[in-house]
């Protein structure tokens, strides 16, 4: 039995032209097209219904999930979707997805972040999803309080590495989403040490899991931290805890953007010495 379509009624009454109202929301006729057209593919298809959402189990959720992004990746692919048509088909799935992170925290930080050269190399493996990545800020004793975060990202010039480690419990990455189960690389914000000096907090491209079998690598501790309470919608994310003991990555691995376009004069400085 199908339910009342109470929004025609009230559509029905309006006292002003509903099409109209529809390209201003969208915000231009254009937006208005990709975003009917889009919603209306995600609707037709089978594959992306959430009527039974409710009656999962966190597992089956998580699963299904699954299912739904891999299939859209599929339809991206297929249909040879713009990044604007990709983006639109993502937010109609209406569900909550390790791709959320990726395409929405993880590129747009390298984008934002990274140098000409850093970003040749990681986007073009982001875009294909040859690699999947999730943004390792909020620690479990520190969430906003961003200049709080106790991961360390301490310089070794003998090796030109930087040694990334979780020092305490609190430090302890919490709640990152796509972190628990999928992801392979991170990019995680850490405190920079070097001589001793803490220099604030900057972000790193870390590799957590092999692109072989997917096992955490050596010092990766990582993991899914389960059932949410109170916002039951993301227990379809894999929202996960993570811990560093010691783990080393190239020097390039820092985002350095800011670095090189010495805009952050004292940062700029104290690495001269090792470019």
């Amino acid at each position: 039995m199908e339910g009342v379509d109470h929004l025609a009624n009230e559509r029905n009454k309006a006292q002003f032209d509903v099409d109209s109202m529809k390209i201003v929301w969208a915000g231009s006729r254009h937006a208005f097209e990709v975003s009917d057209r889009i919603s209306k593919l995600v609707a037709s298809d089978p594959a992306f219904r959430k009527d039974n959402r409710a009656m999962l189990e966190r597992k089956e959720l998580f699963k299904n999930t699954l299912r739904k992004t891999a299939h859209a990746w599929k339809t991206i692919i297929d249909l040879r979707l713009s990044e604007e048509e990709a983006s639109r088909l993502r937010f109609y799935i209406d569900e909550p997805a390790y791709t959320d992170l990726h395409w929405g925290m993880f590129i747009p930080a390298i984008k934002g972040q990274g140098t000409d050269e850093q970003q040749q190399k990681w986007l073009p493996l982001a875009y294909k999803m040859q690699i999947i990545g999730c943004y390792a800020q909020t620690e479990l004793g520190h969430g906003s309080n961003v200049q709080g975060l106790e991961t360390t990202a301490t310089f070794d010039p003998q090796t030109d590495e930087f040694i990334i480690h979780s020092p305490t419990l609190t430090s302890s990455k919490w709640w990152p989403g796509g972190l628990g189960k999928v992801s392979t690389h991170a990019v995680a914000y850490a405190r920079l040490v070097t001589d001793g000096q803490d220099h604030g907090v900057h972000g790193f491209i870390v590799q957590l899991r092999s692109l072989e079998d997917h096992s955490p690598l050596p010092g990766i501790t990582v993991g899914d931290i389960g059932m949410k309470f109170g916002n039951g919608a993301y227990n379809t994310m894999d929202n996960g805890v993570l811990r560093f003991d010691h783990v080393r990555i190239p020097r390039d691995q820092m985002l350095m953007r800011c670095v090189i376009f010495n805009t952050c004069p004292s940062i700029a400085i104290m690495l001269s010495r090792y470019f």
